[in-house]
């Protein structure tokens, strides 16, 4: 069944009035879990308990519902303890890639026909599952990800969410169908699926931004190859095996991790592959829209892509805000998770009269942060996640040491230099930890000011007056997120409508969007397409299309049924 052809009845709105205006209730978002309990805290142990006799398992791909084997596995690692394999992932090749954009279209063909409502549904069992499993997934991310536990028990109640989200979304498109009718003539506008959907997948939101992708292609009607990125290549697996548990249909979502010179670069160029959904770094980002633009004769259409791309976010401090609330928006959006999100603030642009004053409090707060394994339950500063990203954010640090002053040093940090010497002295490569670090005085055209670094490094930039500040804040190549801390009415009304960012945060930390609440997306060199978790996200999947029927007909021709029924 086409998008929008649907038999059933409209879903029931629950409508409540306030001030004598009708209003339809939110979308509800699952809650994360209070590890202030005792009682989570010991399911959460048990639960990471539970992975230790399991790692090291081998993870085959899936291609139509089949598991393949290509006689080249990698290892997945703990960043925590790179010596600590999480499991052996089987690399697709070349033919392996083929299969699975062969497999893609053959399972397209029923699915495409089942309804709005059936599609949902599975969507709603796979959240019903990740609830269930709660605990274990969250420490699967913990441990293959180096997700601190809130982080990743954060992580999969917006997986959650996309799923419940996405599933009613479809409804609401199908059950919704634009009509405008004129004398002797009908007009239907709704939606179908655009065909096979590669996605591909960053690791530091390894199982949220994965699902958000995959089922909004799916729930739309489209079939899915899922490439992961490398590190997060086990909580992928677990995705699909959840599918599967709900009874998808083979072949509709499709597991084919590999090398992106190989996975990638079949699915941009394939001609069966209809629309490539990323999220990742900005070169891999252009490299697949560049790519994928170039139409071949065997192409049946131009390649739809939607990307986001990551940012170099800043957080402004005006002269006149709450100085304990700007301090620990800061330090929370700057160095949660290590600063590996996209939204992470990297710069902190503050007015000249209370830069002082908001520096000093920084790094005093800075230098008593916890750095620690993702799985220990006190841990705000994980690692970073490989050993490249550690390498390239420790260039970025030599640079900023040469371009402004450095007052917090993630190399002496105390934890840091402790984990790193416990961890190569237990066999491993020293781990891969970097504490917070702070740059002040910076110019706003240094390197560390501009480029995005991924990491626990943030850059403070003086700034004149508000003018500067948000000439300073929009001269990036990004504009993903941002925000403020103010008590001026007139500074956060003119923030609001002049810096330049998909996400603007006022007087709190500006990462943490959640699903329907603040749809998450940038401009400018941080992506193109809609937003995720947003009403029109799911569009993007699929070809408008427009029904025009005359019905100013002389009757239907007969068929053998009303033949032999008139006989």
């Amino acid at each position: 069944m086409l998008l929008g052809r649907s038999d059933a009845a409209a879903p029931r709105l629950n409508v409540k009035f306030e001030f004598g205006e009708p209003v339809m209730d939110p979308f509800e978002n699952v809650p994360n879990t209070d590890f202030n309990r005792e009682s989570n805290r010991q399911k959460m142990l048990a639960a990471l308990a539970t992975w230790k006799p399991r790692l090291n398992r081998e993870y085959p791909l899936v291609i139509g519902g089949q598991r393949v084997t290509t006689g080249n596995w990698k290892p997945s690692v703990n960043p925590s303890r790179p010596s600590e394999v999480i499991g052996r992932i089987a690399q697709a090749d070349q033919t392996a890639a083929d299969r699975a954009v062969e497999a893609a279209p053959r399972a397209f063909k029923e699915w495409r026909l089942v309804s709005p409502q059936e599609r949902a549904s599975y969507l709603f069992r796979v959240a019903e599952i990740m609830e269930r499993r709660r605990m274990e997934l969250s420490a699967l991310m913990s441990l293959e990800c180096g997700k601190p536990w809130r982080e990743a028990d954060a992580d999969l109640s917006e997986a959650i969410d996309f799923c419940n989200y996405y599933g009613k979304e479809m409804i609401r498109m199908a059950e919704n169908v634009r009509r405008r009718d004129i004398a002797g003539e009908t007009n239907e506008y709704y939606y179908a699926p655009r065909g096979v959907v590669g996605v591909i997948s960053p690791w530091n939101f390894p199982l949220a931004i994965l699902t958000g992708m995959a089922t909004a292609a799916i729930v739309t009607g489209n079939a899915v190859i899922m490439k992961p990125a490398e590190p997060a290549c086990v909580i992928a697996y677990t995705l699909l095996e959840m599918f599967e548990e709900a009874h998808l249909p083979p072949g509709v979502l499709n597991y084919c991790p590999g090398p992106g010179s190989v996975v990638g670069e079949i699915l941009t160029k394939h001609p069966k592959v209809a629309m490539i959904a990323f999220t990742g770094s900005r070169e891999v980002g252009c490299r697949i829209n560049r790519v994928a633009a170039e139409t071949t004769t065997s192409q049946p259409a131009l390649k739809k892509v939607i990307a986001e791309m990551g940012g170099k976010n800043a957080t402004i401090v005006d002269s006149d805000a709450d100085m304990d609330e700007a301090i620990k928006g800061v330090v929370y959006s700057a160095f949660g998770y290590a600063g590996q999100k996209c939204s992470a603030s990297s710069r902190a642009i503050v007015l000249e009269p209370v830069y002082e004053q908001f520096t000093r409090r920084l790094v005093e707060v800075a230098r008593s942060i916890s750095a620690g394994p993702a799985d220990d339950c006190g841990t705000f500063v994980p690692p970073v996640i490989d050993r490249r990203a550690y390498d390239a954010i420790r260039k970025y640090i030599e640079i900023g040491k040469q371009e402004a002053r450095c007052v917090v040093d993630g190399d002496t940090n105390p934890d840091v230099l402790r984990l790193r010497k416990e961890t190569a002295a237990g066999g491993d490569e020293g781990g891969y930890y970097i504490g917070p670090t702070i740059f002040v005085d910076v110019a706003r055209d240094a390197r560390v000011a501009r480029e995005e670094i991924f990491g626990p490094v943030l850059s403070v930039i003086k700034a004149a007056d508000f003018d500067e500040a948000i000439e300073i804040f929009n001269e990036t190549d990004f504009a993903l997120t941002g925000g403020i801390f103010s008590r001026s009415p007139a500074h956060l009304e003119r923030a609001r409508h002049e810096c330049e960012c998909g996400n603007f945060y006022i007087n709190r930390k500006i990462t943490g969007a959640l699903v329907d609440v603040q749809p998450f997306g940038g401009f400018k060199m941080s992506g193109i397409g809609s937003k995720a978790g947003g009403p029109d996200y799911l569009i993007q999947f699929c070809e408008p299309r427009n029904v025009t029927e005359n019905t100013l007909r002389r009757g239907f021709a007969p068929t053998p049924e009303t033949v032999g029924a008139v006989g």
